[in-house]
């Protein structure tokens, strides 16, 4: 099944999101080094406001940019000073969370020395932390941790060994009789299965839902959708992505061996399957056409679902238990919410439309941000304590 992805590419990746304002604040002289940043590197900084400061040492370069800065402002700009060393400052406070970015030296791409990597945009990216004053949900606290472990599957249909990541809830190791429902959360288009746990967090979103009594535990699984061969501007572009090749591993071969692996509860009720962007638009593909193994739906910036969605999915008002479908609210204002390669449509009506016909749903705004990461942890936050409340 063939799916036309060309119309809505720029939604489809994960770009560096900012605030775009006509008149920025006075810069507060109060940077300090962002959390991601490499042991004892003193740059990228970031401060109070939001504002980011970078620091590359290129003393035989003629020209340094970052790619992060206001949307649509082509990135920051660095100076040379005598040292040697290029210096600047983002024009303007950016969203709050994480984002991806690179250096452009002399016409050349690099990754920030300063800072860790993370893999976004098919390559493995400079990442930045613009504080957050919500960050308490994701942070590391005193708590009860579960754990991620990397899993080695066998994929006959694909002739290779595939890997996923799982976390495990706390306490699953010690309570042996316990078997627990199974969330599988897909990443965006240029990321891998490394994206949640890293960027996102998922682990320290789920540890401290259930240490504060706010969720069920349960398990995650995150694997490669198998998306990044297609990429946008190329020949066919993302319309020729092809969503059979994943399905198959996903349905035939992660489950069963997570199934086979895991204390699971293996039946429909007690599976879910979300995703963000791309990972977002698999979900609507595959979940809605296999009922008889997903209870629960969600799609986080990657796509909605309408009332002809479920009139035309046999079974869907009486076997999927929930629909969540969440945004930036900076991605309602650019009206980048439509179908893939249809037309645009209002997720706010769907919703509303789901819920007059008696679908059970939900519809999560993030504020004050877009197509980014801090949109997608929050509505994990708002997601987790809705699933399997059976």
């Amino acid at each position: 099944m063939r799916i036309a992805l060309a119309a809505v590419a720029a939604s489809m990746m994960t770009p560096l999101v900012a605030l775009a304002q006509t008149a920025q604040p006075a810069v507060v002289e109060d940077f300090r080094p962002s959390p991601l940043n490499q042991p004892g590197q003193p740059y990228p900084q970031v401060n109070s406001q939001g504002y980011a400061r970078f620091r590359i040492t290129a003393p035989d370069a003629k020209a340094v940019k970052v790619s992060l800065g206001l949307g649509g402002r082509g990135g920051t700009v660095l100076t040379k000073g005598p040292d040697g060393a290029w210096t600047g400052t983002s024009e303007g406070p950016l969203d709050q969370g994480f984002h991806y970015y690179h250096l452009t030296v002399d016409g050349g791409t690099f990754n920030d020395p300063g800072t860790l990597n993370f893999y976004g945009s098919t390559r493995w990216e400079s990442g930045i932390e613009i504080p957050a004053h919500d960050a308490d949900f994701y942070a590391l606290k005193d708590v009860p941790h579960g754990r991620v472990e990397q899993i080695l599957f066998p994929s006959p249909s694909t002739g290779t060994q595939r890997r996923a990541f799982v976390y495990t809830p706390p306490g699953y190791d010690r309570n042996m009789r316990d078997r627990y429902p199974v969330l599988y959360l897909q990443h965006g288009w240029g990321e891998d299965e490394t994206a949640w746990s890293n960027q996102g967090h998922a682990n320290l979103i789920m540890d401290n839902l259930i240490a504060a009594g706010k969720t069920r535990p349960f398990l995650i699984v995150m694997t490669y959708g198998m998306t990044n061969d297609i990429r946008p501007g190329a020949p066919g572009g993302l319309a020729s992505f092809d969503i059979r090749p994943f399905q198959t591993v996903l349905l035939d071969e992660l489950i069963p061996y997570v199934d086979g692996h895991y204390r699971t509860l293996s039946d429909q009720r007690h599976r879910a399957m979300a995703g963000l962007s791309m990972g977002g638009f698999e979900t609507k593909l595959i979940a809605p056409k296999h009922l008889d193994r997903f209870a629960y739906i969600g799609l986080l910036s990657g796509g909605t679902m309408s009332l002809d969605d479920v009139k035309a999915t046999p079974g869907y008002r009486d076997k999927v238990k929930l629909t969540f479908v969440s945004f930036g609210s900076r991605e309602l204002e650019g009206g980048r919410s439509g179908p893939p390669g249809g037309p645009r449509s209002d997720p706010r009506a769907n919703a509303q439309a789901l819920t007059a016909a008696g679908i059970k749903n939900m519809f999560f705004v993030s504020p004050d941000t877009g197509h980014e990461f801090q949109t997608w942890r929050r509505s994990l936050q708002a997601m987790a304590p809705l699933l399997f409340r059976d």
